[in-house]
């Protein structure tokens, strides 16, 4: 693949930040950790309560304490999403719960509700508030709005484009968040009722089951001429499905595949000049219950591209081995979203969905001894003798090698790493560092 050069396209300002934040997602502490280690400059994670994610690990407050000081060791910010639509029981202690994040040493706080921005401005001000995306926010108005109301950053509208950015930028001095990376939702912008329908979980109080990706067959009522659309995926919890009544059509063959309504995923990577110039400050990867490979991976792409920019603007190119990192980490075709056009047919997934993602994290790098050659690797996936791997880091590393022998702490020779979090001992072709990461093809 051939080095791509750039062209400029967009000018707007760069208000408040010098250089563009990268924010990446971390589902639960050990995530912060790989997050910040591969060049995160800021992360966004949940609490127990208030955010719109509902299943992932999410934090205590003693966790969110140890995940600050970690982050300020790397010179990191932390952010808290509170961005459920409360209703009236989820108002009650919401004064506490942020003063509690305050006090654990938490940046900002990622907010929706404007009652919840009420009483996080007026109770807690030394508390930054950000606007969440599930705002949908998306023109200068409203984010000025949002200004004079006293808030530093807008998180725009997944559906905002370059030239909307740009306008926005050009009216209003506030920092711009923008996601450039991961899944879309197939609604507006998160305001999908299908999961609360289907399973009575609420996609805004953190309950999404994502009914958009299950898989469909389509039957249309012969008395009415209406379509029906039944869930078949039984491995999601959800209601049993639709049964075929007399009056019902099916309106596919035997043979045909059940259908999904996802979306291909977001990916930015080739278009890193332009979200700069247009002005936005804070790049978000979506994430936060997806794997450390996921994360550490596209975090050291973004990052290696951003300082590759702010480095040497004009002679800055796209490599090629970001473009296949990235697909070693993608578990979706991608595409660029909202921001040059309006999606269509093609950029939803409707077919059995390709399983993308050849990869596997099988070990962590935790030191290195240079004179031997031999690295203590913790596994975190079945490898053994004979197997391709890859290794790559935060600091430029990157090597293929066969793995040779194996041994344990004590030196016994192994015919595979086979247990989880086992530590083995192998020679490696090149130096590596604590917190690289060792893969495999699947």
């Amino acid at each position: 693949m051939e080095t791509v050069a750039v062209k400029r396209k967009f000018s707007g300002k760069r208000n408040r930040l010098d250089k563009p934040e990268l924010l990446a997602p971390a589902g639960n502490l050990e995530k912060l950790k790989f997050a910040i280690h591969y060049g995160a400059d800021a992360v966004y994670i949940g609490g127990q309560a208030y955010g719109l994610r509902s299943n992932a690990d999410n934090f205590s407050f003693e966790e969110m304490r140890e995940g600050v000081e970690f982050a300020k060791k790397y010179g990191a910010k932390v952010f808290v999403a509170t961005n459920i639509y409360a209703h009236n029981e989820d108002v009650a202690g919401i004064e506490a719960y942020l003063q509690n994040l305050y006090d654990a040493g938490i940046s900002a706080v990622i907010v929706a509700d404007p009652a919840i921005i009420e009483v996080a401005l007026r109770a807690v001000p030394g508390l930054e508030v950000h606007l969440s995306t599930q705002q949908s926010t998306l023109n200068w108005q409203a984010v000025k709005f949002w200004k004079d109301e006293g808030l530093p950053r807008v998180v725009l509208g997944r559906e905002t484009s370059f030239e909307e950015i740009e306008e926005i930028k050009n009216h209003v001095d506030i920092e711009i968040e923008a996601f450039i990376h991961g899944a879309m939702c197939s609604s507006y912008s998160g305001r999908c009722v299908l999961s609360n329908h289907f399973t009575d979980r609420d996609s805004n109080r953190g309950g999404c089951c994502q009914s958009c990706r299950w898989k469909y067959d389509l039957f249309e009522d012969a008395r009415e001429g209406t379509v029906w659309v039944s869930e078949e995926d039984m491995q999601m919890k959800a209601p049993a499905p639709f049964k075929l009544g007399e009056n019902q059509l099916p309106l596919f063959q035997e043979q045909d595949n059940a259908f999904s309504m996802g979306s291909k995923d977001l990916c930015m990577i080739g278009h890193i000049p332009e979200l700069i110039d247009v002005g936005v400050d804070s790049f978000k990867i979506e994430g936060r219950m997806k794997s450390i490979h996921y994360v550490a991976t596209v975090v050291n792409v973004y990052r290696q591209a951003i300082d590759s920019y702010m480095a040497d603007p004009e002679n800055y190119v796209l490599k090629p081995e970001w473009v296949e990192e990235m697909n070693k980490a993608a578990n979706r075709p991608l595409n660029t979203g909202f921001f040059y056009d309006t999606p269509d047919h093609e950029d939803h997934i409707y077919e059995p969905e390709e399983k993308a993602v050849p990869y596997d994290f099988a070990g962590l790098v935790m030191d290195y001894d240079a004179a031997t050659g031999m690295a203590t690797i913790q596994q975190r996936n079945h490898f053994k003798p004979g197997q391709e791997i890859e290794f790559f880091g935060p600091n430029g590393t990157f090597f293929k090698q066969v793995v040779g022998e194996i041994q344990d702490e004590e030196g016994n020779v192994l015919d595979a790493a086979r247990h989880p979090l086992q530590l083995v001992k192998m020679k490696v072709d090149q130096p590596v560092s604590y917190f690289d990461m060792m893969r495999k093809k699947k």
